[in-house]
């Protein structure tokens, strides 16, 4: 968890290639053919990104895209508004902080395909949620979550 940390908090971004490769690892186990899959980022919202200047689940899914033969989508599902960040928020406030912040801009790109959706850790599920929700609107025939880690909360 130390890692994860330390890559996503104090922009260790050398880190995403072995995470990354931790993550691909996984999904060429768990996961059938994962390279007909589309890899899909959950996007940060433009100010976030500003502020923290990279998104850290793009940089997992381009690791984990590259070494499993996927394609990445990292333009389609987009952070339509801003959201607090999730950390510090108890279970309720993280449902409501993240209902209806996603959209799909090219869901051409999206309808009938396979997605596997990257993040890097799956806390209450939350925002994996509302962003698997917003994907299979637009179409999307299965979408796979995919986190590096998993932490408890309240």
């Amino acid at each position: 968890m130390e890692a994860i940390q330390r890559f996503k908090y104090n922009s260790q971004t050398q880190l995403a290639s072995s995470l990354g490769s931790l993550l691909s690892s996984f999904a060429r186990e768990w996961v059938p053919n994962p390279e007909d899959f589309l890899a899909v980022p959950v996007p940060l919202h433009e100010r976030r990104l500003r502020e923290r200047g990279f998104n850290q689940s793009l940089l997992l899914a381009k690791v984990l895209a590259s070494e499993l033969g996927a394609q990445l989508d990292y333009l389609s599902l987009v952070r339509k508004r801003y959201t607090r960040a999730q950390t510090g928020l108890r279970k309720e406030e993280r449902r409501k902080n993240v209902k209806d912040a996603f959209s799909v801009i090219y869901p051409e790109l999206i309808n009938g395909k396979n997605l596997l959706l990257i993040d890097d850790v799956f806390t209450t599920g939350h925002t994996l949620n509302e962003s698997a929700k917003t994907l299979k609107r637009s179409g999307a025939t299965v979408v796979v979550c995919l986190t590096l880690a998993r932490t408890l909360v309240d």
